[in-house]
């Protein structure tokens, strides 16, 4: 897994780090079109910096441009993309193999890959990742264990990118987080964000986090039940890197003081066979027509979905509702990556 252009990655503690994001290795002249991007996988939020969040953003616009103007996009043709999905997934897949094929690729694609690909032999995931690179030109994968996605990117010789690993990151949803933030309230620096439900085992909530504390003067509150609090790694994150943040449990008086609310479903799927703690998590925070009546105006509600109860029905018919919009976002960010990582900007 290396960056282009003789960027190196640097390994940090339990984790990968680029060196261009310390500005070792700035180059604007590295968006003209034409030239390959800065990136050989998408791995973790971290290994993107302002000026590529903007660069990705104004192709995602382009992306959307083509997708509502044209049903015979060709950019892509000759292309395949392999989709591992070890756990269920039903808008990120979909959304991943709606964009290539919007482009005019080509799809390969398991849909339970735990169950209904070799690994159910018990087969390593290098030795699939190397099968199926032979096949494709690039990989989308989602996996049940944190670092798989890193494991895959440093075995692959062609694109890896991470579609969600465990209770790890999930940097394509932090990408269109932040674009759609970015277009529903029309700024990032000053805003503030409360993140709300699993942020002990929410792979979103991190991997929007890393990318939040990008921006200047952003404040996060986190609202959560105390068994799935927002682990320490995160808090000294931010710490590290000025953002302040707050825990909170008040739902109500944080979404009167947010742009956005951030709500999440409590995973049942991480709890194992303690569903005592699970039933004790679910429910305890609940948007609805009482949270909205104090959010402001401008205010946005998101979700990264699927949806059980943690956001009521009726609050889809107010138009701070943003999680319909957000997830059509994600076609846009996912065109867009596919386009840059297959022929550059």
């Amino acid at each position: 897994m290396t960056w282009r252009n003789s960027m190196t990655w640097q390994q940090t503690g339990s984790r990968i780090q680029c060196g261009a994001l310390n500005g070792k290795t700035k180059n604007n002249l590295g968006f003209l079109k034409g030239n390959m991007f800065q990136l050989d996988d998408v791995i973790e939020a971290q290994q993107f910096d302002r000026e590529i969040l903007s660069a990705i953003f104004e192709v995602a616009r382009e992306m959307e441009t083509i997708e509502k103007a044209s049903r015979g996009n060709q950019l892509l043709k000759g292309y395949l993309m392999a989709t591992l999905f070890y756990e269920p997934s039903s808008r990120t897949r979909l959304s991943f193999e709606s964009a290539m094929k919007r482009l005019g690729g080509e799809v390969l694609t398991t849909e339970n890959a735990r169950e209904f690909s070799s690994a159910a032999k018990g087969e390593t995931l290098e030795d699939t990742i190397r099968t199926v690179e032979g096949y494709s030109d690039i990989i989308v994968m989602r996996h049940f264990e944190s670092g798989a996605a890193r494991r895959a990117a440093m075995t692959a010789n062609i694109p890896v990118i991470n579609a969600g690993d465990g209770p790890g990151e999930h940097p394509t949803q932090a990408l269109l987080d932040v674009y759609t933030i970015e277009r529903e309230v029309g700024k990032l620096d000053g805003i503030k964000v409360g993140l709300v439900g699993d942020l002990a085992n929410g792979r979103t909530v991190r991997s929007l986090a890393y990318l939040l504390a990008k921006f200047k003067d952003v404040k996060i509150y986190f609202v959560s039940p105390e068994v799935v609090k927002m682990k320490d790694d995160i808090k000294e994150y931010l710490t590290s890197k000025g953002i302040k943040w707050e825990e909170s449990v008040d739902l109500m008086e944080v979404a009167s003081k947010c742009d956005v609310v951030y709500q999440t479903r409590i995973q049942k799927e991480r709890f194992g066979e303690r569903i005592d703690l699970y039933d004790e998590a679910r429910g305890r925070y609940i948007v609805d027509r009482d949270v909205l009546s104090v959010m402001q105006k401008h205010a946005v509600v998101m979700h990264p979905l699927p949806r059980l109860d943690e956001i009521t029905v009726e609050v889809d018919e107010d138009p701070r509702a943003a999680y319909f919009r957000q997830a059509k976002n994600g076609l846009y960010i996912r065109m867009a990556l596919l386009k840059l990582l297959l022929v550059g900007w």
